[in-house]
């Protein structure tokens, strides 16, 4: 199989998904119809991998080659600001998602006691080994996975929220904190990024050469408490992260 054919199928196919004629959700042309129009099978199907592995399209059990959405959340620095009320129904997530008229979910995956592994034990200001809760979850869009996400929180703070029982926490878990006076003051992220690892790629439903950004947030609350270390890794062609109107002070550079 001559390297060009299935390049040059790839790139015509990719072509027509960026032109909007395979929109997202799309079922892209079956193997024999492709072949009807002259390409040989193993072309076909290598073309359709390199299209997976560049993320524009997804196998799909019993539905077959599909355009994999790649519509954008746009997730401000301002987030914080509106979920922080105890009576709210959405997270930061949820907010960010409906902010550009998406259906934005979490799903919560797993919560447990661990003893903290040195790393997060650091983050937090405790010993390493010290009991911590753990909870892992997913953020959705219209069912995709777009993030995976895991939190790390002193057992007290955890056990006084709620967040050491497996379910949704309704409204998200900074507003869940307000709620039992802990009172989230402050967040420090760090946002990079790398390629994925398979594992990932496969989590989230994407090629493995579609970068991620992970994101790094540490929230304190009074006194300089650490509250909570969370950890993100979502797929960086799904996921904007604005931060508008900051301060410029100092002087002139």
């Amino acid at each position: 199989m001559p390297m060009q054919q299935w390049r040059e199928l790839a790139d015509r196919l990719a072509a027509r998904i960026e032109s909007g004629e395979f929109h997202p959700g799309a079922r892209m042309p079956t193997t024999l119809e492709l072949m009807a129009e002259g390409e040989s099978k193993p072309s076909v199907e290598r073309a359709y991998r390199d299209l997976v592995e560049r993320g524009l399209v997804v196998r799909k059990p019993r539905v077959g080659t599909v355009v994999r959405s790649r519509v954008r959340v746009r997730v401000p620095l301002s987030r914080y600001g509106a979920v922080l009320r105890p009576d709210g129904d959405k997270g930061p997530w949820e907010t960010a998602a409906a902010g550009v008229g998406l259906g934005g979910s979490v799903v919560p995956l797993a919560v447990g006691h661990i003893d903290a592994p040195a790393e997060i034990a650091v983050l937090l200001g405790l010993e390493p080994g010290t009991l911590v809760v753990r909870r892992a979850r997913h953020a959705l869009i219209d069912e995709e996975v777009v993030q995976t996400q895991e939190a790390f929180y002193p057992a007290d703070v955890a056990e006084a929220c709620g967040l050491d029982q497996l379910g949704k926490v309704v409204g998200g878990v900074l507003g869940a904190m307000t709620a039992c006076g802990l009172g989230p003051e402050s967040a420090d992220e760090k946002v990079t990024a790398r390629m994925p690892t398979k594992a990932e790629a496969d989590e989230l439903g994407m090629g493995e050469r579609v970068p991620v950004l992970c994101v790094e947030r540490v929230v304190r609350g009074r006194g300089g408490r650490v509250l909570e270390v969370l950890r993100v890794v979502g797929a960086a062609d799904r996921v904007e992260l604005h931060y508008d109107e900051l301060p410029m002070t100092g002087g002139v550079m």
